[in-house]
């Protein structure tokens, strides 16, 4: 038995794939041998939310009580320098296996009520290899008798075909950012990327750019998707993409990972809303009583 539980595999023409039982976890993505992803070892448990669904809040939230439906949550710290709850609680669960197909896969998990996020409700992950690449759809239900808040989130790491990420190109479609505090909680500020050092709507390299940063007011081609790139110095190009659903990129450059990691991939991670939404409110999911939300977002490399 592997730390992430029974290994998913999926396949079209010469992309491969891997999802974990546990957390639903996307650990290995590959096309034509190369990786689109920096994934894991099978034997080895995630660390930085590698791959990793993040449910029912990406990114983090403060400490402290906050209220809903009548309802009162207090988050568990889990980054006691910055006395925040990161990544939701869903990363370590085992979800159930609804379906394999050849090309696809669908798991699901019911979250019951906790101390830290007291409603009943439960998310479906679907990954779908094809022509377009990997599409991964997220279904939420309110299972619960009271509006239901959350936010979701992937924490993907895409790969470069060079040792570190100097030398790459990056290009995100966004004009404005997020302001945050030393705890990289929100100040509540959204501020313009025009003429800033962050902004990275033109194509432009990574080297000397240090980033952890929450990307909004995202530009958009005439399908509705918000398509982020990122170029190594060898030329490969990677595309993630997302639907209207997620008006969040958070990218992160990976400088203070452990050596091995540091600097070597880029997360580029789709989110429904920003960091401490859960309290502030911004951009928050509500659903009533058994609706359901779904959205999507897509991975290819060119």
């Amino acid at each position: 038995m592997l730390p992430s539980g029974e290994q998913i595999a999926i396949a079209h023409v010469d992309q491969r794939a891997v999802i974990t039982e546990v957390g639903a976890t996307l650990r290995t993505f590959v096309k034509g041998g190369v990786s689109v992803i920096e994934g894991f070892a099978g034997e080895e448990v995630p660390t930085h939310a590698r791959g990793q669904v993040l449910f029912p809040w990406p990114n983090r939230i403060g400490d402290g009580e906050w209220t809903f439906s009548g309802r009162s949550a207090r988050p568990t710290i889990d980054d006691v320098e910055h006395a925040t709850a990161s990544h939701g609680l869903v990363r370590w669960r085992p979800f159930r296996i609804e379906a394999v197909n050849q090309n696809r896969c669908v798991l699901s998990l019911l979250l019951h009520p906790t101390p830290d996020y007291p409603f009943l409700s439960e998310i479906s992950v679907a990954y779908h290899l094809g022509s377009l690449g990997l599409t991964v759809t997220t279904t939420v239900t309110n299972r619960d008798e009271v509006l239901l808040p959350f936010g979701v989130g992937f924490h993907p790491y895409l790969s470069v075909t060079t040792p570190t990420i100097e030398g790459s190109q990056l290009e995100i479609p966004a004009k404005a950012y997020v302001a945050v505090d030393d705890r990289q909680l929100p100040t509540g500020e959204i501020l313009p990327l025009a003429g800033h050092q962050l902004d990275f709507s033109k194509r432009k390299s990574l080297s000397g750019h240090e980033l952890d940063v929450t990307y909004t007011e995202l530009v958009r081609d005439d399908t509705g998707l918000a398509v982020a790139t990122l170029e190594d110095a060898q030329g490969g190009e990677i595309e993630l993409s997302v639907d209207r659903n997620f008006p969040y990129f958070q990218v992160y450059t990976g400088d203070h990972l452990e050596k091995g990691r540091r600097r070597t991939s880029v997360a580029i991670e789709p989110m429904t809303c920003p960091p401490d939404a859960l309290r502030s409110g911004k951009d928050v999911v509500v659903l009533e009583p058994g609706q359901h939300w779904a959205g999507s977002w897509r991975l290819r490399r060119k």
